[in-house]
């Protein structure tokens, strides 16, 4: 191995053995970031933590630049993970066993202690060559990404350090390498996140004695038939400028007809046929019930949650005129939003920093197509976006491990990584960051 690949094995190793599980409104990511600070300040990087709970520490590095009016670069990740509970994993979550055949085990090892690693790696790598930046180059390293709820991560930091406002940013969210079945090669590239509109749909009856079902009217029977409306909750196909941009790469033309053009696409490569379909529209899948406290009792009420996935550009009210529309008026029920929305964000498919990640990946002989794509789920880049006017993107390449692998590992047990991947991404993240910044 080279020194930088036994470097970002090291660390990764390293905070995959630190239990950064994430409980909620309990975590210990201070573990991490007192690591990363230590190690990045051996390197001669301004480090600080900047901790609304002590036991939930962000980290903040820069290599301050030489010019204050050049743009800024931040490598961003979260140190935190989700929990292993019930999971059945052929080696310990937390002690990273690497197998014989290169495969790094651990919660983390995916989501995202080998990206937090490999841009710690190049910043430390970077610090000791003596690299000047032209505009700052910042590294993020954030708690509680995973959940959100004790708001003591990135949305936190940001409203509180308005000196912490960077041009751009590298985070999570892609990078898988897809193998297309007309020959080509891509590699997903996120420009965007949808947002989160959670809605309760409750149908509304009268209570009744289950013992005699035919008096009253049991609130039950009614959700049964809302839900079946509301099926698995795939959305109805609208256009949009983040999807059309994935249309395009995929398909090497503009868009047409949005249902045969996704069809198409999907047909590319297996992992397309679930991701595309979610994508053009509010997805509304339904996952939490409730009704009577006591089986005796036929509820006047019975409810269920609709986690909904939307575009950027959603308002709150399309998200309810768009479960309305599948519910019909022939039955009774009232709409409630579960908690305030969070709106999906963008930043542009084509810039600066999109431009320097596909000419990275040229230069170390990569000859995967970038494709831009929304991603399903959220990341810490809508906060950067919506605090910091930050042009956030989703990254880190895959070569070895499969996108399947990838996928099969996020939040699940044998969560896994191919050690020789650690090296393409460290290398990756320096040259992108003297690309950027030099």
């Amino acid at each position: 191995m080279s020194d930088l690949h036994d470097e970002v094995l090291e660390v990764t190793r390293d905070l995959i053995r630190l239990d950064t599980t994430n409980h909620g409104f309990e975590g210990t990511e201070s573990l991490a970031a007192d690591y990363l600070r230590d190690y990045l300040s051996a390197a001669g990087v301004e480090c600080e933590l900047v901790a609304r709970d002590p036991a939930r520490a962000n980290l903040v590095a820069r290599i301050p630049g030489t010019d204050p009016d050049a743009p800024s670069l931040a490598y961003v990740g979260h140190t935190d993970v989700v929990p292993v509970e019930g999971q059945d994993w052929t080696h310990p979550p937390f002690e990273a066993v690497v197998d014989d055949g290169g495969w790094l085990y651990g919660r983390g090892a995916i989501d995202m202690k080998d990206e937090v690693a490999a841009r710690a790696v190049a910043m430390a790598t970077l610090a000791r060559e003596g690299f000047r930046p032209r505009g700052d180059f910042w590294f993020l390293a954030v708690a509680d990404e995973e959940d959100g709820r004790a708001d003591v991560g990135m949305r936190w930091l940001l409203e509180n350090r308005p000196d912490i406002r960077p041009t751009m940013a590298l985070n999570e969210g892609a990078g898988e390498r897809l193998p297309l079945t007309d020959g080509r090669t891509v590699q997903t590239f996120a420009i965007a996140e949808k947002g989160t509109c959670p809605v309760r749909v409750v149908a509304l009856g009268e209570a009744g004695h289950a013992s005699t079902p035919d008096v009253g009217d049991n609130a039950v029977p009614h959700l049964a038939e809302l839900i079946r409306r509301i099926g698995v909750g795939m959305p109805d196909p609208v256009h949009s400028p983040e999807v059309a941009a994935t249309l395009e790469v995929l398909l090497g033309r503009p868009v047409g007809d949005l249902a045969a053009d996704l069809d198409e696409a999907s047909r590319l490569h297996p992992a397309l046929r679930h991701q595309l379909p979610c994508l053009p529209g509010t997805t509304m899948a339904p996952t939490v019930l409730a009704a009577a406290t006591a089986r005796n009792v036929m509820p006047a009420r019975a409810s269920v949650e609709l986690d909904c996935r939307t575009l950027p550009g959603t308002t709150a009210e399309e998200v309810l005129e768009a479960v309305r529309s599948r519910l019909g008026d022939d039955v009774r029920y009232d709409l409630e939003f579960c908690e305030a929305m969070v709106p999906g964000s963008s930043s542009p498919a084509t810039g600066t920093l999109p431009e320097a990640v596909a000419a990275c990946l040229a230069e170390d002989g990569d000859d995967a197509l970038v494709v831009p794509v929304l991603c399903t789920g959220f990341t810490d880049s809508v906060h950067l976006r919506a605090v910091a006017g930050t042009a956030a993107y989703g990254f880190t390449p895959f070569r070895t491990t499969p996108a399947e692998v990838l996928a099969a590992g996020f939040h699940n047990a044998d969560e896994r990584i191919h050690v020789d991947d650690l090296l393409v991404s460290a290398r990756f993240h320096v040259a992108l960051a003297r690309r950027v910044l030099g």
